[in-house]
């Protein structure tokens, strides 16, 4: 399967320029932008397991001091991308505060627009 770079590329922007960056900031308009309103997250946090909403996420998100004002690391990394068609994965590395999480992102392309419609995620000891 040839491998699509375009859609890559526009996956890739949209990782770091509203997911990275709206978790870094605490910006929760930036986390809207690129969930999808029914996304739903699951995974572990330090072996407690772990479910909520989109919108309780970047609730979440918002309302914790965020890596940029608490002046901590803030280390994200695009570990890859596959992308086929309209949907497509990321695996990404956080480090930030005390965690070392790992994301498999899951991304559907609607109306032109990829947008993030699954996360699971696990914290990994340093």
């Amino acid at each position: 399967m040839k491998k699509d770079t375009v859609q890559e590329t526009e996956i890739r922007n949209a990782i770091e320029q509203y997911y990275f960056k709206g978790i870094y900031e605490g910006n929760t308009e930036l986390l809207k932008q690129v969930f999808h309103k029914d996304a739903l997250l699951f995974g572990d946090i330090k072996g407690v397991p772990y479910y909520k909403t989109a919108t309780q996420y970047i609730e979440g998100v918002g309302s914790r001091i965020s890596p940029q004002k608490s002046g901590k690391d803030f280390n994200p990394k695009i570990i890859s991308v596959d992308v086929i068609n309209t949907i497509a994965t990321a695996k990404l590395n956080v480090k930030m505060y005390d965690f070392n999480y790992y994301n498999f992102i899951t991304f559907h392309k609607i109306d032109g627009k990829w947008l993030i419609v699954n996360k699971t995620l696990t914290d990994v000891e340093f």
